[in-house]
């Protein structure tokens, strides 16, 4: 008897801590012998592998053909929507975008991805440690976003983007007491409601 299965999509996000750049979502599907071969060279949790194993990880899964989709959701759109909703905003257009019709969508967390039908996705806390096409999710949507803030480092060297990636750190409070809000900074986020005034 042929088995039928239908693809499952993974979604994850890169940035909702930062207060500086975009939050970025990702969606991908995984094949088995993707996601076999993924895991032997390493797949996990885009926040427990380092900067250049995310990247080769990313570049395997382009030599793959791993089908994956992403969206950024821009600190303006973030100030304006709050980070939950720019999240899922950016969530629903991945997930939106792929090629491929998944029969199942898993979401990294607790929150429903609006404008798709309920039914058809399984919220999971630490879905990230847990499902390899949440997995590649992550890996995708953490290599895209901080290629982003390394480009918005050599356009705004002073807040240190490059380093610390929009996070708060201590260098990056300084550096933002210091110079004062960037263009990119989400105004919105903690202290730096200040700047709004």
């Amino acid at each position: 008897m042929k088995t039928i299965t239908t693809p499952v999509a993974g979604v994850d996000e890169a940035g909702r801590g930062p207060i500086a750049g975009p939050v970025v979502a990702a969606a991908a599907i995984l094949t088995p012998p993707q996601f076999r071969v993924l895991l032997k060279e390493g797949l996990d949790d885009s926040k427990k592998l380092s900067e250049s194993a995310r990247e080769r990880l990313f570049s395997r899964m382009a030599e793959l053909g791993v089908v994956w989709t992403a969206q950024a959701a821009s600190h303006i759109r973030i100030d304006r929507m709050n980070i939950l909703r720019a999240t899922l905003w950016a969530m629903s257009r991945a997930v939106m975008a792929l090629p491929l019709k998944p029969g199942v969508i898993v979401v990294d967390g607790i929150n429903l991805i609006p404008d798709i039908p309920a039914g058809m996705q399984i919220t999971m806390p630490k879905a990230d440690a847990k499902v390899p096409a949440v997995m590649a999710a992550s890996v995708v949507a953490k290599v895209l976003r901080d290629r982003v803030m390394r480009s918005l480092d050599r356009i705004y060297p002073e807040w240190g983007f490059a380093k610390h990636k929009g996070y708060p750190t201590g260098a990056h409070r300084l550096a933002a007491d210091q110079f004062g809000p960037s263009p990119v900074h989400r105004l919105s986020f903690g202290g730096y409601k200040k700047w709004l005034t």
